[in-house]
């Protein structure tokens, strides 16, 4: 393959665009600027489609993706049939703690990929069931102070200070992160695009 396809990520997720260039890509960054609240859907799974549909269209109609792979993604967390996003504020987010520990959660996230080129979309739904541990009321505390809770799906991530409250995963890890490799790799497969022409 001579020419390399642009790889363009619609989304300000840090975590999203670290697992890409871990996995050897370098997508460039346009945020979609979706209204994520004005979105519903009759459940989580289908909501972080929805969601990663809508992201993914936005940024496909921008000039500067022209040509371009879009890679729309969104998460929630699935508890007892709800989904949850990112919490309002630091009260929401230690009740969603205090409700979660020492059970277990689905974190749905949606991805879609838009080839500029040819119009093809594709999208799917990747689910990790999430257990949780059991921290105390006092480690709570000092996790919503920290901030982190506040800018995540679910008010909680693999990769930051809560790993510590997270017992098990099963499923992708990449996925409960924002972004399931595996996942992405086979919906580039539908669009005949070998993720390893993307390395760079």
């Amino acid at each position: 393959m001579t020419d390399q396809r642009r790889l363009v990520l619609g989304s300000a997720s840090p975590a999203r665009l670290g697992l890409l260039r871990q996995a050897g890509l370098a997508p460039e960054v346009i945020v979609s600027g979706v209204d994520e609240d004005a979105i519903t859907a009759p459940t989580p799974g289908e909501l972080a489609l929805v969601l990663a549909e809508a992201k993914a269209a936005a940024v496909a109609e921008r000039p500067e993706a022209a040509g371009a792979l879009v890679v729309g993604c969104d998460s929630v967390l699935e508890l007892d049939g709800e989904a949850y996003g990112k919490p309002a504020d630091a009260e929401e987010a230690t009740a969603r703690w205090k409700s979660m520990r020492g059970r277990s959660g689905i974190l749905q996230t949606g991805h879609c990929v838009v080839d500029t080129a040819t119009g093809r979309t594709v999208s799917a739904t990747a689910s990790t069931v999430v257990r949780f541990g059991e921290p105390t009321h006092a480690e709570i505390a000092a996790y919503v102070a920290s901030g982190e809770p506040l800018h995540v799906a679910g008010a909680f991530t693999l990769d930051g200070r809560s790993a510590p409250f997270v017992e098990a995963i099963e499923g992708s890890h990449g996925n409960v992160i924002g972004l399931s490799l595996p996942l992405l790799r086979r919906l580039l497969g539908e669009l005949d695009v070998s993720i390893t022409d993307l390395w760079v």
